[in-house]
């Protein structure tokens, strides 16, 4: 059966190479085996390595073209399948392998031994706050985060460049983080004081700015409020975990630093509590979905890995049970594909599409947020009275081809370079998702909203999917919150009966009702901290 999916190949190079894409070439094939798997890979030829042979690959970087030749490795049914904690232990990129594209991500951005955290990302951080009153306007506060920018930049770099970016948390430090304390703390006021903690965990705190910033906020402004806090961060990042420790613990002892993976977290805590995660689910993995235009069913992507480093898209039947919570949640919501266009969900224009030479058997792939969902779950199952402040992108530029697909990126002497392609070498790329916060804000009340945790439900069989009857309307109420949460009538098209656990901000939205927004005004009424970051929200 053909099908016209793009192919190329794409190289693993053991060399700090970067990849400069000078031109795309694309050809169109593919082929359903007899393992049910439908190949997609991708090439592309680099400097060559010392330790690589001879006639490896030109002495140029550029897509090659591939007609109708991108044969699978001949073993690949033997490589074992490897998750990104097995792969945790390497110490370099694994070969002869297989993974689920979720794994390969994490396995890029956050391996302790080459993960692009862990070892290249650095943070601008001025060294102090920018005098906001004394700017003219947003170009002369252009002009300052550019020179501190240069300045950062300056000195000797990585071979690679050194991957330097930027948050709202360091560039309107300490406003930015005095407005997310002042959400907690009102909310916590009205909640819990003065009978439970104010127990706070930040998730991904980066070098600690935010955490430092909240922290000064409760001591000079709410002392009695900081006296009954404690602080935790979780950051997987063994480099970043330090550097927070050093940072916020030499001024606040109430302060307590996790090197751990939120998603591995098996320690409960029935106490109320709240979630920051910030510029976070951006680096969450996700997995890749496609859908067969015979009969609409969806396709796992999996990696291999051969010998020789190149990497292989194969696509095959649904079988990884965390896709397939995802899938059954989505269908509870009826929140439809983004992948299935109209003419896709139509059986008649499918027949149309289907007869004509060369047409497509698979849609084009869908990026879906599997570890988004598992972080859902586990706040479920072990802080089941938190609340949960979440900020990211929403919408993102320069995305590679697809749908709700990242941006993946790199710095070069300074210069950002996007990438139209995810399977690039570990480490040395930036890989990042919009979020959708509408369709995360349904799913998030539907699975606060379960009878049971996630992980002992047989989602298969569960009432979100083949029951009509409703789930208690009070299963998920926080204690103090006065309100219950949703109730979800699975036949009724996901609709939400009762008050929502949560409401969606915009960027401006959120500063303009818990900033001090006088103090991030420029002499000319502007003001960055309100105007930037148009493409970011809240959940709260």
């Amino acid at each position: 059966m053909l099908c016209s999916l793009q192919l190329a190949r794409c190289r693993q190079t053991a060399s700090n190479s970067l990849l400069l894409t000078t031109r795309w070439k694309l050809a169109c094939t593919g082929v359903l085996n007899k393992h049910e798997h439908w190949r997609h890979t991708r090439q592309f030829a680099s400097k060559r390595d010392p330790n690589e042979p001879v006639d490896a690959s030109p002495a140029e970087y550029e897509w090659n073209e591939n007609t109708f030749t991108g044969e699978l490795p001949p073993d690949h049914h033997k490589y074992p399948r490897l998750t990104a904690a097995q792969m945790r232990k390497l110490t370099k990129p694994p070969r002869e392998v297989k993974m689920l594209v979720r794994d390969y991500i994490a396995d890029a951005l956050y391996n302790p031994a080459y993960g692009y955290f862990s070892k290249e990302a650095t943070i601008l951080s001025p060294a102090e706050p920018f005098d906001f009153s004394s700017l003219k306007n947003s170009h002369a506060f252009d002009k300052i985060v550019a020179k501190t920018y240069a300045l950062e930049d300056a000195g000797p770099r990585p071979s690679n460049g050194r991957q330097l970016w930027h948050t709202p948390t360091e560039l309107f430090k300490p406003w930015y983080g005095n407005a997310i304390a002042q959400c907690l703390t009102a909310d916590y006021m009205l909640k819990h004081f003065p009978y439970e903690d104010f127990i706070i965990y930040e998730v991904g705190a980066g070098n600690g700015t935010l955490a430092r910033n909240i922290l000064n906020f409760l001591r000079d402004d709410y002392p009695d409020i900081y006296d009954r806090t404690s602080y935790r961060i979780i950051e997987i990042s063994p480099k970043l975990a330090k550097m927070a420790a050093e940072y916020v613990k030499k001024e606040h002892s109430n302060v307590q630093v996790i090197n751990k993976d939120i998603l591995q977290w098996n320690t409960p805590n029935q106490s109320p509590c709240y979630f920051i995660a910030t510029e976070v689910i951006d680096n969450f993995p996700h997995d890749i979905l496609r859908y067969r235009t015979e009969d609409l069913a969806p396709a796992q992507c999996v990696i291999t890995v051969d010998k020789a480093g190149i990497y292989t898209e194969l696509y095959e039947p649904v079988t990884d049970p965390l896709i397939t919570r995802f899938l059954a949640y989505r269908k509870a919501l009826n929140q439809r594909p983004a992948a299935l266009s109209r003419g896709l969900v139509s059986s008649t224009l499918r027949r149309i599409m289907q007869s004509l030479p060369f047409a497509p058997n698979l849609s084009p792939p869908e990026f879906i947020p599997t570890h988004l969902l598992l972080l859902l779950e586990t706040l479920r199952k072990n802080f089941p009275q938190h609340r949960l402040l979440l900020s990211d992108f929403s919408s993102l530029p320069d995305t590679i081809p697809g749908y709700n697909t990242p941006v993946v990126q790199t710095r070069y002497r300074g210069v950002t370079i996007p990438c139209k392609n995810y399977l690039l070498q570990p480490g040395y790329f930036d890989i990042f998702f919009p979020t959708n916060f509408e369709r995360l804000s349904e799913m998030y009340e539907l699975v606060m909203a379960l009878p049971h945790a996630p992980y002992e439900l047989d989602i298969r069989s569960s009432p979100i999917v083949e029951s009509d009857q409703r789930l208690a309307s009070n299963f998920f109420s926080a204690r103090g919150r006065g309100e219950s949460g949703p109730t979800f009538s699975p036949k009724a098209k996901g609709a939400r009966v009762g008050a929502p656990l949560c409401n969606i901000f915009t960027h401006k939205e959120f500063l303009s009702r818990y900033a001090n927004v006088e103090a991030t005004t420029l002499r000319n009424g502007d003001n960055p901290m309100l105007d930037f970051y148009e493409n970011v929200k809240f959940l709260f």
